[in-house]
């Protein structure tokens, strides 16, 4: 359940961050100015349409953060391997794994704590 008062807070420090007005902001969005202002005051909650607004019109906020204030407001931006390092890190991998060897299982984990194992049958 979201909590109203928190979600409020986490509104109005999105439309700080941004150097917006409710006004500007609900209309970046595409929502009438009371809707801002009725999720402001903890009046209404905010509808999942709503939630999906802000998200598409600003990439920076993470979802969960939002919701619930878990994660990172402005989303923390992953670095990018460029091409060359990206073969550079394959090459070295495959350097590891020599053709003699056979693979066992192969475990992936997600930054959302989850996993997929993948083993060889």
């Amino acid at each position: 359940m979201i909590n109203s008062r928190d979600f409020s807070k986490r509104l109005e420090k999105v439309i700080d961050f941004y150097g917006e007005t409710a006004s500007s902001f609900a209309e970046k969005i595409g929502v009438q100015r009371s809707s801002i202002s009725h999720i402001l005051s903890g009046r209404n909650k905010p509808s999942l349409d709503f939630v999906m607004k802000v998200l598409s019109s600003y990439p920076e906020v993470e979802l969960y953060w939002l919701l619930n204030g878990k994660g990172n407001f402005p989303k923390m931006v992953e670095p990018t391997i460029s091409k060359n390092e990206s073969s550079e890190h394959q090459n070295s991998f495959q350097k590891q794994i020599t053709s003699d060897q056979d693979i066992e299982r192969i475990v992936i984990f997600f930054k959302d704590g989850t996993f997929k194992n993948f083993t060889n049958f």
